[in-house]
């Protein structure tokens, strides 16, 4: 007997098999209430009364074992199919036995094995098992005649129940059919829907956005592998809570669900998981519910940074073209010429204070020239392997020298594990970068005698290296944080604008990010949050010089 093969096909033909063996569990408890509730001169058991008591226990038994056999699907499918039809057979026959024969009326129990297995085999195979419960049954009732229990009359009735058993055979074959099509139309729609949610799961994962779908309760409930790097891709997973994975996050997102207006003024922003970018999110609703699952848009700013960067820097390059050539000799004679002026014996307080001034401004000149040239120099980078520990103390070792600092005033601190943290970056950017933080911690500070921190370590969750430069001064007021590091961009007199621009472009080079974050209990704290040592083989990548910027 050939059933069905296929993966979907043989889920009908296990279910239709358990639905047959339900058949067989209730069919002996009826027949032995019968045996037992009905007088002694009834057709059902009576004239084998014991070998119908033992067909119907053991008919019980085989469907209790058949219970397990399902379970397990063992044997295979058809060994199983053939076994429950054979056991139906021989059982309905003996009981037909034992009651004396197809007069008993018992004969109609093998409509529905044979319907059953008619169903889920092909037509063909139909007639076959009908043909051959047919010639079972007439085999039973030439025992039943020769016992003497049954007149010739009894053949056809036998016979009428064969031509039963053929017709029910044969009217489920549209029904087999309609239902094989039925299958095939929901097969077909399965694979369907698969490749469907395979396609939007591989558009979703290859987005070059980084998204993910909350629901109400604050899980996450689709996420790609770009959102799951910058909220950290060892917690941002189907089904954790956001609140877990990014407070700051979660708390956006309860602002924007009680007033959308409230996040549209300022933009919002957060640090990622590695502590390398400033991540700003964008909530959209989904469905009508209220509250609903939320599309959640994780915007990299720092990807926006570099190319609004880019383009200030190939501005920076033009402009810096000029300067060199038209600007510099100029202020060089008339800082020359000033000097020079200044140490005249004739001249009086007044004319004294002038030359400073002439001095001064030459000199703010130059360094913005200077500094704007020195850009050119990103493309130098020199990339060495450094222990943070010794570079930090032999930094602070000079910079105390240099500007005269007791040693309390610059302090040094590690975190965990302090001693054994490495960096990859060159030694000149990380020097210049740090002195100029130090420089601005110190003259930024309130009051005179104000420490400033030197700390280093790891990042919690990702193990990416950071040195950071904390002080507390009056920190910076949040309407500006977001334009310190643009070019020539100052809130002090006498400043150019162009420390803090550096430095971070200092560090993009070096494969780091320079970020900054108002200080607990009131203060600053720049980081340098370096390159992950676990690309430190990769290729560092280094942007090209804008057009002009040449020394």
């Amino acid at each position: 007997m050939t059933f069905l093969a296929t993966s979907a096909r043989e889920e009908l033909v296990w279910r239709v098999l358990c639905l047959l063996n339900l058949y067989r569990l209730l069919i002996p408890g009826i027949l032995f209430a019968l045996y037992m509730l009905a007088s002694s001169t009834t057709s059902v058991g009576w004239t084998e009364p014991r070998l119908f008591l033992a067909t119907d226990l053991v008919y019980f038994l085989l469907a209790i074992l058949a219970i397990v056999a399902l379970k397990m699907r063992r044997p295979a499918l058809d060994q199983q199919a053939w076994l429950h039809l054979t056991f139906d057979v021989i059982a309905i026959a003996l009981l037909l036995y034992a009651s004396g024969g197809v007069s008993s009326g018992l004969g109609i129990l093998l409509v529905v094995p044979i319907g059953a297995v008619s169903l889920i085999s092909r037509q063909r195979r139909g007639f076959v098992v009908a043909a051959s419960a047919t010639l079972v049954v007439l085999a039973q009732e030439v025992m039943v005649h020769l016992a003497g229990f049954g007149g010739a009359a009894e053949y056809t009735s036998a016979g009428v129940l064969g031509a039963i058993l053929f017709v029910v055979a044969l009217s489920t074959r549209p029904l087999a059919e309609r239902l094989r099509e039925s299958e095939e139309k929901v097969r077909q729609k399965d694979v369907d829907l698969a490749n469907l949610a395979e396609l939007s799961h591989y558009i979703v994962q290859n987005l070059r956005e980084s998204l993910l779908v909350v629901d109400a309760d604050d899980r996450i409930r689709l996420i790609n592998d770009s959102a799951a790097n910058i909220l950290g891709p060892h917690k941002a997973m189907r089904g954790a809570l956001v609140g877990e994975i990014s407070p700051r996050l979660v708390y956006f997102l309860e602002m924007w669900r009680q007033s959308p207006q409230a996040t549209a003024g300022a933009p919002i922003t957060f640090v990622s998981a590695d502590g390398a970018s400033v991540i700003q999110p964008h909530f959209a609703t989904l469905g009508k519910g209220s509250p609903g699952p939320v599309l959640v848009f994780l915007e990299d700013t720092t990807l926006l940074s570099q190319r609004v960067q880019q383009s200030k820097l190939a501005a920076l390059g033009r402009l810096s073209a000029s300067i060199a050539h038209e600007i510099r000799n100029p202020i060089g004679a008339l800082s020359h010429a000033g000097q020079l002026l200044g140490e005249s014996p004739n001249l009086n307080d007044q004319e004294r204070r002038l030359t400073e001034i002439i001095r001064s401004h030459s000199e703010r000149v130059s360094s913005i020239i200077n500094n704007v040239l020195q850009l050119s120099r990103r493309d130098n980078t020199a990339p060495e392997r450094l222990t943070l520990a010794d570079w930090v103390e032999e930094f602070a070792g000079e910079y105390r020298e240099t500007m005269q600092l007791p040693a309390q005033r610059l302090q040094l601190r590690a975190e965990q594990n302090g001693d054994e943290v490495e960096v990859r970056v060159d030694p000149t950017h990380l020097h210049q970068v740090v002195w100029n933080l130090c420089d601005n911690a110190f003259r930024h500070a309130t009051a005179p005698d104000t420490d400033i921190e030197i700390g280093w370590g790891r990042v919690t969750g990702t193990g990416r290296p950071f040195l950071q430069v904390a002080d507390r001064g009056p920190g910076i007021d949040e309407e500006v944080r977001d334009k310190i590091f643009e070019p020539f961009f100052t809130a002090s007199d006498g400043g150019t604008g162009l420390g803090l621009f550096i430095a971070r472009e200092l560090c993009q080079c070096n494969g780091a990010m320079l970020l900054f974050e108002p200080r607990s209990g009131g203060g600053s704290v720049f980081r340098i949050v370096f390159a992950d040592p676990q690309r430190w083989s990769e290729q560092v990548f280094i942007p090209s010089p804008p057009a002009g910027l040449e020394n």
